[in-house]
């Protein structure tokens, strides 16, 4: 038996279909494009990632014809407000989560209900990601839209909605939209009345994680060429179906995936909601794994400065990488050194991510002398991510949240010595499962769940979640360690004015 995990990022989509024991047996990539029709807009063409992701799964289905899927569960990014009409076509471009204009609806939303009250019944902090300001913003500027749309969804109930005729969206990402009570898992009728939106416009939340929620419609199932139904089953959030993947169901437990942007989602039994987890702007929220709670982490860099430091300064290594196969980060790092390196690289490129969340601020790198490498500038970039991720977990770590292990995913995991110097730096293990898409595998595993293949969630990471490794940090290189990040933590404040000014 197998099972589709359809994953719909930021940038680009995949369907992976996975065997029962976690082996991938086909899979499918698309890339689309962002749109930013003015300064710190960030908008998408939905019906355009939904052709793309349908010829996914077109693509990944045929390549299975003796094994075909039961089910398919969803794995998607988050903040994504699609207005859609009766049939649940789009009625304009879905809205991001990198969108930045809700500013004005943010100070209303504080004004109206206080940004700690909105903290203690969401989970979410004020923030120009969520969805609830960005439906405020619809309302007050574009009300034609307003008065048309039959729904407004997220990526997950607009896709469930075209694939089966019902738009049902999981607990786990309606819990991100700021419309939903932590506590209940069901829309917080105060805050919808309070904001002029109507229970009925939005989806209908998901009964349980990893249950089924429709079938896929005769047409699309004879275009697939299947003979059997195709079970829908309740999906989330991508970072919550990613510590899924990589076997993070259980408190304490922890997911760092390095792609573009890095990202932790720490496991809880209840929900951590300190003040200082409100003031930094992590997010608390139902995970996919019923009766637990993830908080998130984000830094905006991530993965990004090093290809901006590879596309940048690395041309030779490209060339040779192009050449020889050779990797070029690689070849970047080769010759770095053992330990902690003499500078101290400020990664904010795209300004600051959580705790500190300062979009004026910028990149600064400290300590440059004539005898500075280019070895030695690419692991201080790694050093100064780590450092960032760090203050993250410190941070959760002071507000009471435990954290015993790290599990690393996406494209940083490839790297043995980014992950040592996670382990090192952070002072904690870290384990690496084989599969590193693990959004598309923790989706399937609920499909999986779903479908009845697994008795459960912990069955299914039991029998699907292979380890390639475990990393243990080095005691010499963590105690060296120390000392670097104490001064790679007086960078910000003492740069912070200055770098506003720039």
């Amino acid at each position: 038996m197998s099972f589709i995990g359809l994953d719909i990022g930021t940038t680009g989509c995949k369907a992976i279909v996975f065997a029962e024991d976690g082996r991938v047996l086909s899979q499918a990539r698309r890339e689309y494009a962002l749109q930013t029709p003015q300064p710190g807009w960030a908008e998408q063409d939905a019906e355009e990632v939904w052709r793309l992701a349908w010829q996914c799964l077109r693509q990944a289905v045929a390549a299975t014809p003796h094994d075909p899927p039961s089910a398919l569960a969803i794995s998607c990014q988050g903040e994504a407000v699609i207005p859609v009409d009766a049939e649940g076509h789009a009625l304009r471009p879905a809205i991001l989560g990198m969108d930045t204009r809700t500013t004005a609806e943010n100070a209303w939303l504080i004004e109206t209900f206080g940004a700690d009250e909105l903290f203690q019944r969401t989970g979410m902090p004020v923030h120009t990601i969520n969805t609830l300001p960005k439906l405020l913003w619809l309302q007050r500027h574009e009300p034609t839209i307003w008065r048309d749309a039959h729904q407004f969804l997220l990526y997950e109930d607009f896709f469930l909605r075209r694939l089966g005729g019902e738009a049902v969206i999981s607990v786990c990402l309606a819990s991100r939209t700021q419309m939903m009570n932590l506590a209940s898992a069901d829309w917080d009728d105060d805050i919808l009345s309070r904001c002029g939106i109507e229970r009925s416009r939005l989806a209908k939340p998901a009964s349980s994680a990893g249950g089924v929620v429709g079938r896929l419609r005769p047409a699309l199932k004879q275009e697939l060429g299947l003979a059997r139904d195709l079970l829908l089953v309740s999906g989330g959030h991508d970072q919550a179906c990613a510590a899924l993947g990589s076997g993070v169901i259980a408190p304490g437990l922890a997911m760092v995936s390095t792609g573009t942007a890095e990202v932790v989602e720490v496991a809880m039994d209840s929900p951590a909601l300190a003040p200082t987890l409100r003031d930094g702007g992590i997010s608390v929220y139902r995970h996919v794994v019923p009766g637990l709670y993830v908080a998130m982490t984000l830094n905006h860099s991530g993965g990004l400065l090093l290809r901006w430091f590879r596309d940048t300064l690395g041309r030779w290594e490209r060339e040779q990488a192009a050449a020889t196969g050779a990797d070029a980060y690689d070849l970047l790092l080769q010759e770095a050194p053992a330990g902690p390196t003499r500078l101290l690289w400020l990664p904010h490129f795209a300004g600051s991510g959580t705790p500190t969340l300062d979009v004026r601020s910028k990149g600064a790198i400290l300590g440059l002398t004539f005898a500075t490498t280019k070895a030695e500038m690419a692991k201080a970039a790694l050093e100064g991510l780590t450092f960032e991720l760090r203050i993250n977990l410190d941070l959760l770590q002071s507000a009471g949240v435990r954290i015993t292990e790290l599990h690393a995913v996406g494209g940083g995991a490839r790297s043995n010595l980014w992950l040592q110097l996670k382990a090192d730096i952070c002072n904690i293990p870290l384990r690496v499962p084989m599969v590193t898409d693990a959004a598309c595998l923790g989706a399937a595993l609920l499909a999986g769940v779903g479908v009845g293949a697994y008795r459960n969630l912990a069955t299914a990471v039991a029998q699907a979640v292979r380890w390639r490794e475990r990393i243990v940090p080095s005691s010499e290189r963590a105690e060296a360690y120390e000392a670097q990040y104490a001064r790679y933590r007086r960078v910000y404040p003492l740069l912070a004015e200055l770098l506003h000014e720039l």
